[in-house]
């Protein structure tokens, strides 16, 4: 059987990719490699991941109807992983059209394909930006996300919704995961992690928004990607309404800013340079998974600590920075 992976040059999917074709599996991504952040960089991190000798990576936009078709008729996949997205909290207030277009057109022609495809299990990717500035905590599944904060996030939700209403109408499985800011080495330049290590080892200052008052349940890639294939291996069973289950990925351990900034310093060897800023439009002061449902019925359990995991994020850029790598 055929597994897709869509987003398979992006961050989490070129790992989702390895780690499936590792396995044995037979997998084709789908990706547009487009411009939000440097397409070499996507291209390089497909590459290092296995794409061309692990898996194959078809070059085509989600929303595109006549491609989508075309890749389903090439290689029928029986589950898909749908990892494709439009990024980013901040750019969803510059550029919402961008959102719209690949994160609700594009979802629909997945879910359009799945249907179709009578594909037997559809995982996709959701995010914790759903819960906004929600006071409880920890985030719980069963939470409201009726008040978004950003585009972003909306677009996400609708998804949820959406793929729910196919779950029931046509009776194909679907697992939405809402991920908590996933780091590791070739993660996205665009988030914290990555903004502040390539800052910090160039003498550069960073941006620390609301005054550093800021929590994030830091996630390891690693441990996202045992989730993903944990959640594709254990399709949802039918309730009342649909084959359809939501879950947290996350490490379910909220950190501060601060620490985390501390630890790169650390591995760097060398302090950051900070500035102070308000708080952002559409950004969240705290984050923080509760992951029960998903330790409960998928097994996940998240294995790497930000002590663990951000020195081998500053290791790897410092590597790809000496190699001139593109951003």
């Amino acid at each position: 059987m055929t597994v897709l992976v869509t987003g398979a040059a992006g961050f989490i999917g070129a790992y989702v990719a390895r780690a499936l074709a590792q396995r044995g599996e037979r997998v084709v991504g789908l990706d547009n490699y487009n411009a939000y952040y440097a397409p070499a960089l996507k291209r390089a991190r497909a590459a290092a991941l296995g794409a061309g000798k692990d898996f194959e990576i078809v070059e085509a936009d989600i929303a595109d109807r006549t491609a989508v078709e075309s890749l389903w008729q090439q290689y029928r996949p029986r589950r898909v992983v749908h990892l494709a997205a439009q990024a980013g909290v901040r750019w969803s207030l510059e550029n919402p059209r961008a959102y719209v277009q690949a994160n609700v057109v594009g979802f629909l022609e997945i879910l359009e394909a799945c249907r179709l495809g009578e594909v037997e299990h559809l995982v996709y990717a959701s995010t914790s930006s759903l819960y906004g500035r929600s006071p409880e905590q920890p985030f719980r599944e069963t939470a409201s996300i009726r008040r978004p904060v950003s585009l972003y996030a909306a677009t996400k939700g609708a998804n949820e919704l959406m793929a729910a209403s196919y779950a029931h109408l046509y009776h194909f499985p679907a697992t939405a995961l809402r991920f908590f800011t996933v780091y590791g080495p070739w993660g996205r330049p665009d988030m914290a992690p990555l903004l502040f290590t390539r800052a910090i080892l160039e003498g550069r200052p960073i941006r620390v928004y609301n005054h550093g008052r800021m929590k994030r349940d830091f996630t390891y890639v690693d441990d996202i990607v045992a989730g993903v294939i944990a959640a594709l291996d254990r399709p949802p069973a039918r309730d009342d309404y649909a084959a359809h289950k939501v879950y947290n990925l996350g490490r379910g351990e909220p950190v501060d800013l601060e620490r985390f900034i501390a630890l790169i310093e650390q591995a760097a060897g060398r302090p950051a340079i900070r500035e102070y800023m308000d708080m952002q439009a559409g950004d969240m002061s705290e984050t923080f998974a509760d992951v029960s449902a998903a330790a409960t019925d998928l097994g996940y359990a998240p294995q790497v600590s930000i002590d663990a995991g951000v020195p081998q994020v500053v290791e790897w850029c410092r590597r790809y920075q000496a190699e001139g790598g593109s951003w």
